[in-house]
């Protein structure tokens, strides 16, 4: 092993051991987590836990607790499970933490009962943003994004998936009913078995009809003619892939174009973002406080009525509009290639003549 880089003995122990400050530099993200996490008030923020109770085992406290939240936050680490995992192997973590580990239980329990004050925790990030001038340029940028529910997609029900789960049930009832005649028209036992197997199979699956067309009702009366059986609020919705639909929520942000930070972001369960320019606009001109911004979107944004929207509120939206004509498809020119001339109220063709 001679003209390597050599590292050292994992057994050799030294008098006095390396500091874990030491393995985390001065501007490494983790000291501004720690920061800003020790100049919030914890209580008036809301976090529960803050005091602690005279008897019981000690708790973890909730800064330490927020603190491997953002960790996984700005690190894109999203299971508790594996949260736990890095506060003990991690140094970064084990720096933040103190040496602590919680169990992914505790992690996920202070996420599940502290919602409202982890939002209120962002709101003052933000707010610490705008004291540091860090939103001096009006620009924002708005997308969204689809994340998974924990609802499977075999329990997200809409009129045609119901149509499909009946018919494709009627068809293995019609071929087990088959199988069973086939069977029972010998004498032999392990057919006669079988044959009962079958009939227990076809009682099953026929409650399983009933159940479906006891359901069809309630699905179409549903506002958007869907229904979640785990999460209520999730719903169906398309994906870039090819029949890769997933059973979730569409979450927008805006985002500043200067520093990259979210300043806004909103939840919800529709599928698309044509209706969400104006309102994201809104609360991004509320987090930086700018009465005017400029909002840029993608084409899946382009809806007249939110464009309308956002310039009455004195926004300027830059958004293009998607080419939704076949005309190219088809060989022929497109709106696009005709341009109109205001001085003449006319339009020059491609061919360089002039139309009424």
């Amino acid at each position: 092993m001679k003209r390597f880089v050599e590292g050292g003995n994992r057994r050799q122990t030294t008098l006095l051991p390396d500091c874990v400050d030491d393995y985390v530099a001065e501007d490494n993200p983790v000291r501004a987590v720690e920061a800003f996490v020790d100049a919030l008030d914890l209580a008036a923020l809301g976090f529960q836990g803050v005091v602690p109770e005279a008897t019981g085992r000690p708790a973890y406290h909730p800064a330490t607790l927020l603190k491997i939240y953002l960790y996984g936050y700005l690190n894109r680490i999203q299971s508790s499970r594996r949260l736990e995992r890095e506060t003990q192997r991690n140094l970064e973590l084990i720096w933040l933490t103190g040496r602590l580990t919680p169990d992914f239980k505790t992690i996920a329990d202070f996420r599940k009962d502290n919602g409202p004050a982890i939002r209120a925790a962002c709101r003052q990030f933000v707010l610490i943003c705008r004291k540091l001038n860090l939103f001096s340029e009006a620009v924002v940028a708005v997308d969204g994004s689809k994340f998974k529910a924990v609802n499977n997609r075999d329990k997200n029900f809409t009129p045609y998936k119901l149509q499909k789960r009946i018919e494709q049930i009627e068809a293995s009832i019609a071929r087990y009913l088959a199988a069973m005649e086939a069977a029972d028209r010998h004498e032999d036992e392990v057919l006669k078995a079988k044959s009962a197997r079958l009939k227990e199979k076809i009682a099953s699956l026929r409650e399983q009809v009933q159940r479906f067309r006891d359901m069809e009702p309630a699905v179409r009366t549903a506002p958007d003619q869907q229904i979640s059986l785990t999460d209520p609020d999730a719903r169906s919705m398309a994906t870039s892939g090819r029949g890769t639909g997933i059973v979730g929520y569409n979450v927008q942000a805006a985002v500043d174009t200067k520093h990259h930070l979210i300043v806004a972001h909103e939840v919800t369960n529709v599928g698309h973002d044509r209706a969400q320019l104006s309102g994201m606009s809104k609360q991004a001109c509320e987090a930086m406080g700018h009465e005017v911004l400029t909002v840029i979107a993608d084409r899946g944004y382009f809806d007249g009525e939110e464009i309308v929207a956002c310039d009455q509120a004195g926004n300027t939206p830059l958004v293009p509009k998607p080419m939704t004509s076949g005309a190219k498809a088809d060989g022929r020119f497109g709106k696009q290639d005709f341009v109109y001339l205001p001085e003449q109220d006319a339009y020059r063709c491609p061919a360089g003549e002039t139309m009424k």
